[in-house]
């Protein structure tokens, strides 16, 4: 599967080594559970710097951030482009636990 198929989520390092014991990732943002949000937030290669900024840009917490790479194909749980508010950009949202089996790589960021 070509890389520009794969969806991205930015996360902290601890909070993607807890996931990856349990089996499953369910955070949605920062600060935020997949059971609080309703989904998780996910971005495009394109939307990720803006993302970032966004939740991120003054961040000076004690752990570094990851990208989690994720593959659609291998997430079992409805993947839904959808916009904040009418007519604005589309953002993957999972809605469900991503298994840590669909992800495919995990990159430093920052």
């Amino acid at each position: 599967m070509p890389e520009h198929t794969y969806i991205l989520h930015l996360t902290e390092r601890s909070l993607w080594e807890a996931a990856r014991a349990r089996g499953t990732y369910e955070m949605s943002t920062r600060g935020r559970t997949l059971r609080e949000e309703g989904f998780i937030h996910c971005s495009t290669r394109d939307q990720l710097p803006p993302v970032a900024a966004f939740l991120y840009g003054s961040y000076d917490g004690p752990d570094e951030l990851v990208v989690l790479v994720v593959d659609p194909a291998r997430l079992g749980v409805p993947l839904k482009y959808e916009a904040p508010e009418p007519g604005g950009e589309e953002f993957p949202h999972v809605y469900g636990p991503i298994p840590v089996g669909a992800v495919v790589d995990v990159e430093d960021w920052g």
